[in-house]
């Protein structure tokens, strides 16, 4: 696919975000949201559609959806009401969806994202709140399609952002900081692999220096952030070409294959007059109080966007340091509670930036399954700060660490790592090397100071690796000078 013409172009995109809620139950029925169950067993007449039931709101959907909206600086509306989105899909027994439609409860928001080059802030739209669908399933059956319903009806918010973004990579972040800030707020696990998190983007694009927009085309079936790249710069790259040979482009949705690495298309895109919305006649209007507003306000979290200047500016530490540690909130969390035990910022963030996020990478967990808590980490980090470890034995009792409760002074004993700082060990041993060694001891005294290192070596080679090095050096050259 030609990008000859990109310089000549430039994209428009927006995206709409579904966050799957972590409510213990449906967003209008007492029913269970648990990810996993059987197919078809979290289902109750309600979520059927069945007539002569009666939805009653979740109220966590809404102190969930005020959470988010007051964490990207959205206006909270007082009174919001719900629409009936109609459509027929076979995932969608009732006919319908409860939705919203011109009475968002948070609307004029923003989300500021930090590129390498540049920071940008990009507008939201609007966040509502509606109810999901079920689920689909084609690859089950080579002549049927499966429908499990276990997933109609759980608490989604849609977050629809302003057509701010320009390129792929900006959506890429845009949707990163989403996924954190959801994760920070604990309202969603930003999981895309399991549905709880799922991005359509629109995309057109339009000649450098135009301010009206171009015919846009969705995107769907996007399960991975870097997806979501791919496929925005796919359709950029596709819209330019149709637009080069002389076509148009024309409005459709479209859906990302992650195998072919290319879109194919789904159907004709559809009007919001096209769902027939109306006001959902079995819901009042959802009510915002001045004192539920407050009291959501002081459960709010440390967001990480301020987190990471508190890192930076209190703490010292470097902005790629701050950066790494704030991406989760319970990653944070461990830090900081490290440092509630240990005041070293700079040495506890240097054992959980290499040693910790190593090991949650190979084995694939997250910090709340790291096996070695914070009391064990912060004994070994004091073991080292202390002298009573080197660098090599430290990374071997950790090592150590991972498959037992044991302390890190009590395994630095068992394993024989524990340095001595007892002068009265090192110095027979400094003796010792001096006097096997009364050339080297000539050449230091006539000038050739680098032959510390040699001694040093020497030294440590004969207690096995027991004498504090620092404690090595001074003694050393105390007594090559007097020598």
């Amino acid at each position: 696919m030609s990008t000859i013409a990109n310089s000549k172009y430039e994209a428009v995109i927006g995206l709409e975000v579904h966050a799957q809620l972590l409510t213990e139950s449906k967003a209008f029925a007492p029913v269970s949201t648990e990810y996993g169950g059987s197919p078809n067993t979290q289902v109750t007449p309600l979520c059927l559609g069945h007539p002569g039931t009666l939805p009653v709101l979740n109220e966590n959907l809404v102190r969930y959806i005020i959470k988010m909206g007051l964490a990207t600086s959205c206006s909270i509306a007082e009174k919001s009401i719900f629409a009936r989105k109609n459509y027929f899909y076979p995932d969608l027994p009732k006919g319908y969806q409860i939705s919203q439609f011109d009475t968002p409860i948070c609307y004029e928001g923003y989300i500021d994202i930090e590129l390498e080059d540049y920071d940008k802030r990009i507008g939201v739209t609007r966040i509502h709140m509606e109810e999901d669908a079920g689920k689909s399933i084609h690859d089950q059956d080579p002549y049927h399609t499966l429908v499990d319903l276990n997933r109609a009806g759980t608490p989604l918010i849609e977050i629809v952002s302003e057509p701010d973004m320009r390129t792929p990579k900006e959506a890429y972040e845009y949707l990163t900081k989403i996924k954190q800030i959801v994760q920070y707020l604990e309202i969603c696990d930003g999981n895309m692999e399991e549905g709880s998190l799922r991005c359509d983007a629109n995309v057109s694009i339009r000649p450098r220096g135009q301010e009206a927009l171009g015919t846009r085309t969705e995107l769907k079936n996007m399960n991975s952030f870097r997806n979501v790249e791919r496929a925005i710069q796919y359709e950029i790259e596709r819209q330019i070409d149709v637009v080069e040979s002389g076509g148009e482009v024309v409005q459709k949705t479209l859906l990302w294959d992650a195998n072919k690495l290319e879109t194919r298309q789904m159907r004709t895109k559809e009007e919001a007059h096209d769902y027939r919305y109306f006001p959902e006649p079995d819901l009042p209007p959802v009510v915002v109080t001045e004192e539920l507003l407050k009291d959501i306000e002081a459960d709010l979290p440390e967001l990480p966007n301020v987190r990471l200047k508190r890192f930076i500016n209190d703490l010292g530490l470097n902005e790629e340091d701050a950066i790494n540690l704030t991406e989760s909130r319970y990653l944070a969390d461990y830090y900081e509670a490290a440092l509630d035990k240990l005041d070293e910022p700079k040495a506890v963030a240097n054992i959980i930036l290499t040693e910790v996020l190593r090991v949650l990478n190979e084995q694939s967990i997250t910090i709340k399954e790291f096996p070695v808590t914070v009391d064990r980490l912060v004994g070994l980090i004091s073991l080292k700060l202390e002298d009573k470890v080197n660098s090599s034995a430290m990374q071997e009792i950790f090592n150590k660490m991972l498959d037992n409760e044991k302390s890190a002074e009590k395994l630095a004993e068992e394993m024989n790592l524990l340095q001595v700082s007892d002068a009265g060990f090192v110095e027979p041993i400094i003796d010792e090397v001096i006097a096997d060694n009364p050339d080297e001891v000539e050449k230091y005294k006539g000038g050739k100071k680098a032959l510390v290192g040699f001694f040093i070596g020497q030294v440590m080679k004969k207690s096995q690796g027991k004498a504090n090095p620092k404690q090595v050096r001074e003694l050393l050259v105390q007594k090559l000078e007097e020598a």
